[in-house]
């Protein structure tokens, strides 16, 4: 399905501040959400940012960790515009620091069926040099790598 600007309305496959316990899933998606189940993102590899993460495409990599959120279809157009600006996107703007685009996810409730989702990846020239110099997140899960962040120390 399809909305009056030819954007398709697919679920958003969300991996960092956005997933449930995140502080920008309180304020951008709860309450605008009829779905969110666990999933995974193959062939990408998920980078410490300033205070959130960057999924960075890797064929054969992976998997990120994260959820499929399914928006409220009165709330979907809204939404898509929020994340937008919350991930500072715009079409074709080279100063972009993510990239929305399409991408199978793999659901972990259905035995990995694949579904199409929105997915924010890092644009060319941040994933450039998060290849050459950046922090990879292990076992791609931002969610465990902000709880073991966070201990105190022994």
């Amino acid at each position: 399905m399809e909305d009056e600007r030819g954007t398709a309305r697919l679920p958003f496959f969300v991996y960092g501040t956005l997933r449930p316990g995140e502080p920008n899933h309180a304020v951008h998606l709860r309450g605008r959400t009829a779905a969110e189940v666990p999933a995974l993102l193959p062939d990408a590899v998920l980078y410490d940012g300033p205070g959130y993460p960057y999924a960075v495409e890797h064929p054969g990599e992976g998997p990120v960790r994260g959820e499929l959120v399914t928006a409220l279809p009165a709330a979907y157009d809204r939404l898509l515009v929020t994340l937008d600006v919350l991930e500072e996107y715009a079409p074709g703007d080279p100063r972009n620091l993510y990239e929305r685009v399409v991408r199978d996810v793999d659901l972990l409730d259905r035995d990995g069926a694949a579904v199409r989702a929105w997915v924010y990846v890092a644009a060319p020239r941040v994933a450039a040099g998060l290849r050459a110099s950046g922090s990879v997140i292990g076992g791609g899960d931002w969610a465990s790598h902000r709880r073991t962040d966070h201990l105190p120390p022994h």
